[in-house]
């Protein structure tokens, strides 16, 4: 280190946004007196400001003519370099600007198998078109499950099968979906376009795991006939339960719009006539008034869209 170094005082001025700017205007106006106009601010703050950041720098970054005002070598580089810094200090903004308004962010979700298999996929799609910077992540869950966690506030918004629960929440209408009754072709039912769920009690089940609404359905049902539901396997989605309907297991419930998406060789469709086929999904979140600009844009879509 030289003597001149060791004496020369040192800055306690930091680097700052406006100091960046107005020293780009100079490079671009070419005169202090124009990067001044342009800036709103009066040609001395400018000046100042300018020798304060080469002080701070310990570079000369302009060559001052009569002709106006010039980047040197160094003063060329941070040109470049306090146009970028710019560029994301307001890309900075904008993003948090995002957030508050709900256009970028997260939603967490959880939803039953009813309403993942049935409804949301079209849903996500259109919101996810709307608002490409909020990351929608989906959980299945069983319905009671959902009501406790939503409460517990470990979700945002919750789906599910409408169903007494206790839990502190709001809850809103969302769907409808009614069950539908799955044969084998080849089963002694098959022939039947619709049937009471009584009548099915004679044949063993496929059904959905234990704990979730529509096993708690079926086995309720079943006892309020007098009777009990002769469960062979219990799976833990329709895709399995359909399948192994389709192998000749057993007959299985699901509902309609969940069953409509499989390839029907070797199983049949068949209405069940009992009012509690038809079923309501309801959409609950812990408060509205609490939720995050994104879980309210999200609440928004799933009760306004019609898909």
């Amino acid at each position: 280190m030289t003597a001149t170094q060791a004496a020369r005082p040192v800055s306690h001025m930091k680097l700052d946004p406006v100091s960046l700017r107005l020293f780009v205007s100079v490079v671009e106006e070419g005169t202090i007196a124009a990067a001044a106009k342009r800036e709103h601010i009066a040609a001395a703050a400018v000046s100042k400001r300018l020798s304060e950041l080469e002080d701070l720098l310990d570079s000369r970054l302009l060559n001052r003519t009569n002709k106006g005002i010039t980047p040197t070598d160094a003063g060329m580089s941070l040109l470049f370099m306090a146009r970028s810094a710019l560029n994301n200090l307001n890309d900075i903004v904008v993003q948090m600007r995002d957030y508050s308004n709900g256009t970028r962010g997260s939603v967490q979700v959880l939803a039953n198998i009813s309403a993942i298999t049935q409804f949301l996929p079209g849903l996500i799609k259109s919101f996810m078109a709307l608002y490409p910077l909020i990351n929608v992540v989906i959980e299945e869950q069983q319905s009671l499950a959902i009501t406790k966690a939503v409460a517990e506030n470990r979700a945002e918004v919750g789906i599910f099968t409408r169903l007494p629960h206790g839990a502190d929440i709001e809850v809103f209408p969302f769907r409808r979906d009614r069950l539908v009754l799955i044969v084998p072709a080849d089963h002694p039912l098959a022939a039947r376009q619709s049937v009471r769920f009584s009548e099915t009690l004679d044949h063993a089940y496929v059904a959905l795991r234990s704990g979730t609404h529509l096993n708690f359905q079926l086995i309720k049902a079943a006892n309020d006939a007098g009777r009990s539901l002769r469960i062979r396997m219990e799976v833990a989605s329709y895709d399995a339960l359909f399948l192994m309907v389709q192998a000749g297991i057993g007959v299985g419930i699901m509902p309609e719009g969940s069953a409509g998406i499989y390839h029907l060789n070797g199983a049949k469709i068949i209405r069940i006539e009992d009012e509690w086929a038809s079923r309501e999904l309801s959409v609950c979140v812990r408060s509205r008034a609490g939720l995050s600009a994104a879980g309210e844009l999200f609440l928004q879509h799933l009760l306004t869209q019609k898909s």
